[in-house]
C-alpha cells in the first residue's frame, strides 16, 4: 500500500517518506473488497490470490531467513514443478470488458446479504447481464486493489485507489520458460501485456476453487492480503483453522469506503 501511493506522485518507497505523508494529513479514498462465505465476511484492501502467486507467497514462508531472495527461489521452485487447478470464475466485467469469459446468468449470487448489524458489504445484482464465467484449469487468479503488490511487484499497473473495481490477472495456461519470463516482468507491469495474461476489471467475483489437477488428492490456498484466508487438502501442516472454507467465495467492491493517509 505505501509502495503504491508513494509511487503515484514518483516517491521512493522509504520510511520516511511514509512518515512525512502521514504527518502531513493528506487523505484519499481507498476501494474495500467484502469476502463472503455464508454468514463469514473478511474485508481486504490489498489483493486475493489463488494458485501461482498464493504458493510462492505462502509456501515461501519456509524459507524466510533467505530474506527477500525467498520468493524468487521459490517462485523458481514452482515453476518447474508447476501446478495447475481445476475450478471456475465468475465475474461481475466492469463496462468494457464484457467481452471475456462467457455471458451466465446467477440468480444464486447475492452479494451483500447476511446478518443486518453493522456494516454487511455491497450489494450486487445477481442479474445484470454483465456477469461472465471462465471455467479451469488456472495457474493463477489474482485480483488486485492496489498497483502494487510489494516493492518491486506492479502486479496491476492500471488499477486505481477508487475506481470502483478490482483488477484481475488471470493466467490460464502457459509453457514454463514463457511463465518464467512473464515474473520477470512483474517489477514494470509489464507481464499484463502478455497475450498469455487476462487482465480486466470487475465489479464483482465468485471463485470456486478445485484441486490439483496433476494431483485431485491435493487442493490449494487462498491468500488474502498476505494471509492464508482458506486452504484445501494436503496444502502444508498448520493447526491453526483458517477463517473461511476452501469452497465458493463472493467478492464485491465498495467504492471509496474507507480513507488513508497520502502523500498529496
Amino acid at each position: 500500500m505505501a509502495k503504491s501511493l508513494l509511487d503515484s506522485v514518483g516517491e521512493p518507497c522509504t520510511a520516511s517518506n511514509a512518515t512525512l505523508s502521514i504527518i502531513r494529513g493528506h487523505k484519499r479514498l481507498l476501494d474495500v473488497a467484502t469476502i463472503s462465505q455464508g454468514q463469514t465476511k473478511f474485508f481486504s484492501v490489498l489483493m486475493l490470490a489463488w494458485g501461482l502467486i498464493a504458493d510462492i507467497d505462502i509456501e515461501s514462508e519456509k524459507y524466510r531467513w533467505m530474506g527477500s531472495a525467498r520468493i524468487d527461489f521459490y517462485a523458481l521452485q514452482r515453476i518447474v514443478f508447476l501446478r495447475r487447478y481445476n475450478g471456475c470464475i465468475r465475474f461481475l466485467a466492469a463496462p468494457g470488458y464484457e467481452v471475456h469469459g462467457e455471458p451466465i446468468k446467477l440468480p444464486d449470487i447475492c452479494l451483500g446479504d447476511g446478518p443486518k448489524s453493522g456494516y454487511c458489504g455491497p450489494t450486487v445484482d445477481p442479474h445484470n447481464s454483465n456477469w461472465r464465467k471462465i471455467d479451469g484449469p488456472f495457474i493463477s487468479v489474482w485480483l488486485h486493489n492496489v498497483p502494487w503488490g510489494a516493492e518491486h511487484t506492479m502486479a496491476a499497473p492500471d488499477a486505481h485507489f477508487s475506481d470502483g473495481y478490482l483488477d484481475l490477472v488471470l493466467i490460464k495456461d502457459c509453457p514454463k520458460l514463457a511463465l518464467l519470463s512473464l515474473l520477470s516482468e512483474l517489477n514494470n507491469g509489464g507481464h499484463v501485456k502478455s497475450p498469455l495474461v487476462l487482465y480486466i476489471k470487475v465489479k464483482a467475483f465468485v471463485l470456486e476453487p478445485g484441486s490439483v489437477v496433476e494431483d485431485p488428492s491435493k487442493d490449494g490456498i487462498i491468500d488474502v492480503d498476505g494471509e492464508v484466508l482458506a486452504r484445501g487438502r494436503r496444502t502444508y501442516k498448520c493447526e491453526k483453522k483458517t477463517l473461511m472454507a476452501y469452497d465458493r467465495l463472493h467478492i464485491g467492491v465498495d467504492q471509496g469506503l474507507a480513507s488513508i493517509f497520502s502523500p498529496i
